[in-house]
């Protein structure tokens, strides 16, 4: 029902570096294609590692000496200290590279930049063989979505409600905001809708005004040991 993945929204083909390529191209790299990582390619074009504007950084934050070592030093510190050594990708990159597939949902795709804090996401084949790159504003376009593509999702989604259909429910989109009216069994059935559209590529807000003929809330059976 709701099958929008990264490859509605990656761009195919993506600028990469060599493990060997030397520190200074990779800066020429990231300034003159206006990125803030590239992904570092083997020879068979698999995805090892990528290389940030962060990363680079590095040089010049442990420069002169200015932050020496110390006795109680974190893991992210000394890795810090040692990509400021650095002057090819190999020794710069993060690795293994955070990646997704052509067919990874959208928003997997967001949680997995959510939870690692990157912005760039290399899009691998089966093979790990790099075919493109998503951004953080790629993923935006799934709010561009057509409201007439979101109302079939819904009303797709009508046709599963146990204690609904499609024809006394009833949905109009409009700039994404779903409203929902109609009438169905019982007021689970009839809240639990708003969840379901909610999780609906390029669904911006939903307002639910369905409602219901039973109240299955009143008097449920306590969960054991409650």
């Amino acid at each position: 029902m709701n099958g929008m993945t990264v490859a509605d929204v990656m761009t195919h083909g993506a600028v990469s570096a060599t493990a060997d390529m030397p520190y200074r191209d990779l800066v020429d790299l990231i300034e003159t294609r206006s990125v803030n990582a590239v992904p570092v390619v083997d020879r068979f074009n698999r995805v090892v590692g990528v290389v940030s504007a962060s990363d680079l950084l590095h040089k010049i934050e442990f420069a002169g000496g200015v932050d020496p070592p110390r006795i109680f030093e974190s893991s992210r510190h000394r890795r810090d200290r040692r990509k400021s050594t650095g002057t090819v990708a190999a020794e710069l990159m993060s690795a293994p590279a955070v990646t997704v597939m052509r067919t990874t949902p959208i928003a997997d795709a967001a949680r997995l930049m959510e939870e690692t804090g990157v912005r760039r996401l290399p899009v691998i084949d089966i093979a790990g063989r790099l075919i493109g790159m998503v951004t953080n504003r790629d993923l935006l376009k799934v709010f561009l979505r057509p409201d007439d593509a979101i109302k079939r999702h819904v009303v797709d989604l009508f046709s599963t409600v146990d204690g609904g259909s499609s024809s006394v429910l009833s949905v109009d989109v409009t700039d994404g905001a779903v409203t929902l009216t109609g009438e169905v069994d019982r007021r689970t059935v009839a809240e639990g809708l708003t969840g379901g559209v909610e999780a609906i590529d390029g669904v911006v807000s939903v307002a639910n005004a369905v409602t219901w003929l039973v109240d299955d809330t009143i008097n449920a059976t306590p969960v054991a040991g409650w």
